[in-house]
């Protein structure tokens, strides 16, 4: 297409504003680990090379002297030919760019912060009324990469974003060598044996599993109203949102999820599951590692199969619950949400 350049440098640029704006919120850990692949990413380096240090450190410095300089820039229109768009419109972008074989995505992840990426079209399917486009390699995205996420009624799957987020997990994996779900997962696809082979393999496996869940959150979305997003708004970067989005992560879930990993019955997908059941997420399921340690033993699902069919009825009343407080009481459920106990809420 023309002026590809072009449209890379500002999508880019837009990145580089938002990061600027809102690296700060991440813990100096995490900042610096993302920081590290983003780097890993940006000069092509393959997961298991070795960085050089020195490099490494002169890139942040050099980095951090630009979002010094643009942080209160705004966020320029993306140009696709002769068009000029408004970052946000996704829809109106990517009319003219999936023909191109090129996907574009820009909104709001968490913490309210904008998040925008470029990336090569894989595949487009629809699933339950929804457009799903799956990308892979992307030549502009932001220090932040989930893996997927939703605008409307298209839901953007990101291959580049999973691998790198299952590499983030061997890695950690790999230094304290913990037992648990993850090394029964990472076992499972053969990564003592051929670690890049069985980082595809286990990222081709993990779309499927992402692809449900979003799948799930648009669902989720269109039982809950958009009444549900103006609440996240309200409790925005507090341990509300956190809490608010864990739940929603729940209810996706049980409306997508679990019923495809019942349906294949596939383990490694089980114990991948199981291993990212963490921080609030898992403070409020915690009926499902006694589930888990069950179907481990026995192998049969009955307790898993059990737990999922409690599981929407609850967090969709839950949810509602919520919502009606939010309506009617904003101020006193917004206060509330700092402190409300995980186990008020939590499937047990």
């Amino acid at each position: 297409m023309q002026n590809f350049d072009r449209l890379v440098e500002t999508v880019q640029r837009n990145c580089h504003v938002s990061d600027a704006r809102y690296a700060g919120n991440y813990s100096m850990c995490t900042f610096l680990l993302k920081m590290r692949e983003y780097y890993r990413w940006e000069r092509g380096f393959s997961p298991g090379v070795s960085l050089p240090h020195e490099e490494v450190g002169e890139w942040l410095q050099e980095r951090e002297r630009l979002w010094q300089e643009i942080e209160n820039e705004g966020f320029s229109p993306v140009a696709v030919d002769d068009h000029h768009l408004d970052p946000f419109d996704s829809h109106g972008i990517n009319q003219l760019l999936v023909p191109e074989s090129l996907v574009y995505s820009g909104g709001y992840g968490r913490f309210s912060k904008p998040l925008f990426f470029l990336g090569c079209l894989r595949s487009e399917e629809t699933i339950r009324g929804f457009r799903v486009l799956v990308t892979d390699n992307e030549y502009a995205r932001d220090l932040s990469a989930p893996p997927a996420m939703t605008q409307g009624r298209t839901i953007y799957v990101r291959r580049a974003a999973i691998r790198q987020m299952i590499w983030e997990s061997y890695e950690s994996w790999r230094w304290r060598r913990k037992e648990g779900a993850l090394e029964r997962a990472l076992a499972d696809y053969g990564f003592e044996e051929d670690v890049e082979a069985a980082l595809e393999r286990m990222t081709d496996a993990v779309l499927v599993l992402v692809k449900e869940h979003e799948v799930g959150e648009a669902l989720a979305g269109e039982l809950l109203g958009p009444d549900w997003e103006e609440l996240v708004m309200a409790v925005a970067a507090t341990r509300g949102e956190i809490l608010a989005r864990a739940l929603r992560d729940h209810l996706a879930d049980s409306l997508a999820t679990l019923p495809r990993l019942l349906a294949e019955g596939e383990s490694s997908l089980w114990h991948y599951y199981a291993a990212n059941l963490t921080g609030m997420r898992q403070a409020l399921l915690p009926a499902f590692m006694p589930a888990y340690e069950r179907w481990l033993a026995s192998g049969e699902d009955e307790a898993l199969a059990a737990l999922a069919g409690r599981a929407r009825q609850h967090w969709e009343r839950r949810s509602r619950a919520l919502l009606e407080r939010f309506r009617s009481e904003p101020r006193e459920l917004i206060a509330e949400l700092q402190k409300l106990p995980e186990a008020e809420l939590a499937l047990a």
